[in-house]
């Protein structure tokens, strides 16, 4: 029997966070769980391609984009189970018995996210961000998503958008619940914006899309001053 999972991975210039990423998924392959892993880029002109092609990467190429990156990386997988992973995650050991264990359950989940920082603040944001998952089942992009391909195909995939292709989707599943297991991200862009100002844009930012705001000027701002009220 094949093994079931899928892990896709969009990159843009990722050779940073990349290896220390694939490195935590090794545990999978040795488990038997991975069937593949598929990195989908945008564009990268730094090594990411040839750290994905020493892991054993399936390589994609096209434009830039989130949401357009995630859809054609899952579209050249082949498992019957997806992992959605962000390239400066890294999933903590233990992490293939919570998937094993979110598989046999059924649905939509979603690992508890930490930041690669200390303090007060990274606590507090990203206690709200695993908050917000479990209450309204919006688990966002760094707290990696395991979903069915049967839901996955069921809810449209990913949008072709610029940003919010993970809140967009997430709207469309099944309700997501969380996996006992921890996923670790970068926190440069708290780091450089500051804590509250960027938690505060990134509430601002997704309130305007659910409200029906252009993905487009969105990522704009996203991408340049980023402080709520623009």
């Amino acid at each position: 029997m094949r093994a079931p999972l899928s892990i896709v991975i969009p990159t843009l210039d990722a050779e940073v966070g990349l290896p220390a990423c694939l490195a935590a998924l090794v545990e999978g392959a040795a488990a038997g769980l991975v069937r593949e892993l598929v990195i989908s880029d945008g564009g990268s002109s730094d090594a990411t391609r040839a750290i994905a092609e020493a892991a054993g990467a399936t390589w994609i190429d096209g434009p830039p984009g989130r949401g357009g990156q995630l859809g054609r990386g899952v579209a050249a997988s082949a498992g019957d189970w997806l992992l959605i992973l962000h390239s400066d995650t890294v999933l903590a050991p233990g992490w293939v018995a919570a998937v094993e264990d979110g598989m046999a359950r059924g649905g939509p989940g979603y690992f508890r996210l930490r930041f690669r920082a200390s303090g007060l603040a990274p606590r507090l944001v990203a206690g709200w961000a695993n908050l917000r998952a479990g209450l309204f089942s919006l688990p966002f992009g760094d707290q990696g998503l395991l979903v069915s391909r049967a839901d996955y195909d069921a809810a449209g995939g990913y949008p072709d958008i610029a940003l919010m292709e993970d809140v967009a989707l997430a709207r469309a599943l099944p309700r997501a619940r969380p996996l006992a297991a921890t996923a670790t991200t970068d926190a440069a862009r708290y780091r450089a914006r500051g804590w509250l100002r960027q938690g505060a844009a990134n509430i601002w930012r997704q309130i305007r899309f659910l409200s029906g705001a252009d993905p487009a000027r969105l990522a704009r701002r996203y991408h340049t001053r980023d402080t709520p009220g623009n």
